[in-house]
């Protein structure tokens, strides 16, 4: 075999041992950097990790509303068919008692209406049988004497009243007449009074029933407003 020279073999193993050295300095930057690798992988898993049991917490409390919340709009929802249900009751009973007030209203109208109708009759006739005295009054010439043209008693003196026993009875009966016929308009009159005055009363009391149904349309018209607004802030929520 061919024996090369020394200096030769001197130049091929400075050649080799610098590409030791070269290689070995290169083993060393990559171990260091598999080290440097490993320690940013552990930390990232640890953030990973930490991250994960955060949204993983989250998730729970994100649950956990969720159910509350459900639970507050099944509440809601059933307050606000409570509420549907009382108002519905609350209108039917002022609607029931409107028609009541109503009709009660309509018979005091009626009997203000016959008690007017009578009362103009009992005037009519009143007038009818004051007319019919009047006239024979002034048919008899006993009688013209103690009343005048319009109708009322004169005064007549002592000597005339002592002499004439008939005369003073028959005008007795008039003035006995006359007083329970105005008794009896004055009575007619009374009652015409009363039954205006109960009309007045129930127009009150209708008046304070239709502002009571009012007030509870439009309480129930707000809580169902503010119900509805709950309940869709909620579901908004849940939906973010």
């Amino acid at each position: 075999p061919m024996i090369l020279p020394s200096h030769l073999f001197l130049r091929e193993n400075r050649r080799l041992q610098e590409a030791n050295m070269r290689l070995e300095q290169e083993n060393d930057d990559l171990a260091h950097e598999l080290v440097t690798s490993k320690i940013a992988l552990r930390k990232d898993l640890d953030n990973a990790e930490e991250k994960a049991d955060a949204l993983n917490k989250e998730l729970l409390m994100t649950k956990q509303k969720l159910i509350d919340a459900e639970e507050e709009k099944r509440r809601l929802e059933e307050e606000s068919a409570q509420l549907k249900e009382m108002c519905r009751r609350e209108l039917d009973k002022a609607e029931s008692e409107i028609k009541k007030n109503s009709s009660i209203i309509g018979d005091y109208k009626q009997i203000c209406s016959q008690l007017s109708e009578r009362l103009e009759k009992q005037q009519t006739a009143n007038k009818a049988e004051i007319e019919k005295i009047r006239q024979k009054v002034d048919d008899c010439e006993h009688c013209r004497e103690f009343f005048n043209k319009e109708g009322r008693v004169k005064v007549a003196s002592s000597a005339k009243d002592g002499s004439d026993e008939d005369t003073d009875e028959e005008k007795e009966t008039l003035k006995n007449q006359l007083r329970e016929m105005e008794l009896e308009l004055a009575q007619t009159k009374l009652q015409l009074v009363e039954a205006e005055c109960k009309i007045q009363d129930l127009e009150h009391h209708l008046g304070l029933a239709l502002n009571e149904v009012q007030a509870a349309k439009k309480t129930w018209f707000n809580r169902t407003i503010s119900s509805i607004k709950t309940v869709t802030g909620v579901q908004g929520k849940e939906t973010c």
